[in-house]
């Protein structure tokens, strides 16, 4: 029996030493349970690979020899087509519906100040984030509440709510009887004024209202920031660890903007001394309602009307791809997509939306097919039924032979092997890179990215960023996969639209 019993104890103990997984001095690693990375909606996986970059013949235009390499492209994960005007529309909403609810937080503060035996719960509105940056050292954020909801009334009359509230005995929100002198209805109103106030100064007031009530496309200003990692890396900006300081001639170079007393934006660059991260922090302000003139600005002798008033704004251009945006307005849409994402609960880590490289979006652009001058492969510009397999400007001005008269709703044109759509022609695209003539001549084979942010006092050739694909009122050679050209980064065209990329992680 005594037998028995030790046998089971050992049992036991063996059962429970074998569930103990200490290493015993062992090198196991630590690693954490993550799930494979979901593909983002709305995008296709490019995986690695290696292509020769560059155009595959002689220049049409310029009689120019190619200038071509061999380059490595890590995988990464690409928009299936150009930006809508309906995805960007959101983008301008959530500035605007910010603005409001950042104006209706500022008024509730002033309010619950002045009159605090009727306070207003501010934190509906706005909640107070801090950021450490540093030992001692915080910064506080301003973080909006957007899971209250305001009641969106454009209309707005003052007289008109105060009267309807007078019309009923008690108010059904409140509860507050409105009647017989008991209260100041004004008071009781307060918060719906400051609402409804917020809300109306976003529009066009006054003498600016022209025609019928507007959204006033000068207040829709983005602010953002981000870590100035160029600046962090520069040699003398070091940490030393000796003092728990940075060195006393570290200094760093950021951005950053304020709106004046006019209302302009102010953005410039400033140089100051590096005492913690916190001033790493690059600010930037930038209007990001498209230009809707650059129908008729960039189009002097042309009936293009319609197009100003209605291509970004009305319902029926949703799906086609946004233009008359700038790189940099491209640059603080990627940054919002990034704040959409992270503000999610549950969402994994992943790395950031961003513009693609040259070498990326010409990779992708190709398909898998490494030698072909189109998307679609080529060497011709129609199918075998005889239909051009894009939307540009074709034979000598035939605009409509393609089946379009200006950019086409996007996903119109059959994809290429990765599934992309609209790789060539409809709009041009925004490329990261900055443009040079030279630069398959000094960059790396592996991935491949020449970025200069240019700023204030910086010569004007420094903003140029490379576009790609060609356009709807392009001809047939920029259609090709290798041609390259480039615009300013603050110049937008109706011809120049964008696509985001996100680099694949743990492919």
């Amino acid at each position: 029996m005594r037998k028995s019993v030790l046998f089971v104890l050992t049992a036991v103990i063996i059962a429970l030493s074998s569930c103990n997984t200490k290493p015993k001095g062992q090198l196991v690693g630590i690693y954490g349970n993550v799930a494979p990375e979901e593909t983002p909606y709305g995008m296709v996986h490019i995986p690695r690979g290696s292509f020769v970059m560059g155009p595959n013949d002689q220049s049409a235009l310029w009689a120019v020899q190619p200038s071509q390499r061999d380059v490595t492209v890590e995988s990464f994960w690409m928009d299936i087509t150009e930006i809508t005007n309906g995805e960007y529309r959101q983008f301008v909403h959530w500035v605007r519906d910010s603005i409001v609810r950042q104006e209706i937080a500022d008024q509730v503060i002033k309010y619950n100040e002045n009159e605090p035996e009727i306070p207003i719960d501010a934190k509906k509105y706005y909640d107070v984030q801090y950021h450490i940056v540093g030992y001692n050292e915080f910064i506080t954020d301003t973080i909006l509440n957007w899971k209250y909801q305001i009641k969106w009334d454009k209309n707005y009359n003052e007289e008109k709510l105060i009267t309807n509230a007078l019309a009923d005995e008690i108010d059904p929100e409140t509860g507050i009887e409105a009647t017989n002198g008991k209260i100041d209805i004004a008071d009781y109103l307060n918060e719906e004024l400051i609402i409804y106030a917020a809300i109306n100064s976003i529009y066009y007031q006054g003498a600016d209202i022209t025609e019928y009530k507007q959204l006033n496309a000068h207040k829709m200003n983005y602010s953002y920031k981000w870590l100035a990692r160029d600046q962090a890396k520069r040699p003398g900006n070091s940490f030393d660890p000796r003092t728990g300081k940075y060195h006393d001639w570290a200094e760093v170079r950021i951005d950053t903007a304020y709106i004046d007393e006019t209302g302009k934006i102010i953005n410039k660059v400033i140089t100051k001394k590096l005492r913690n991260r916190g001033d790493l922090i690059s600010r930037r302000i930038i209007n990001i309602y498209p230009d809707t003139m650059c129908w008729m600005t960039e189009f002097t002798y042309s009936y293009n009307e319609p197009a100003m008033l209605n291509y970004f704004s009305h319902p029926s251009y949703g799906y086609f791809p946004v233009v008359g945006v700038t790189w940099e307005q491209a640059q603080a849409f990627c940054h919002w997509r990034n704040e959409m994402y992270k503000h999610v609960s549950k969402m994994p880590r992943a790395q950031e939306y961003r513009l693609p490289t040259e070498a990326e979006w010409e990779y992708a652009a190709r398909g898998g097919k490494l030698n072909s001058a189109y998307p679609w492969g080529g060497p011709y510009i129609r199918d075998a039924k005889g239909c051009f397999m894009a939307n540009f400007k074709p034979l000598r001005g035939n605009y409509t032979e393609d089946g379009y008269f200006l950019p086409a709703s996007v996903g119109t044109y059959d994809p290429n092997d990765y599934g992309l759509y609209d790789m060539a022609g409809n709009v041009s695209e925004w490329i990261d890179d900055t443009y040079d003539e030279t630069t398959s001549s000094f960059a790396l084979d592996m991935n491949p990215s020449y970025k200069y942010e240019a700023r204030e006092g910086d010569l004007k050739i420094m903003r140029r960023k490379v576009i790609k694909g060609g356009s709807w009122k392009d001809v047939g050679a920029y259609l090709q996969c290798g041609m390259r050209d480039f615009e300013y980064q603050d110049v937008c065209r109706p011809s120049i639209g964008f696509r985001c990329v996100r680099t694949h992680i743990g492919d």
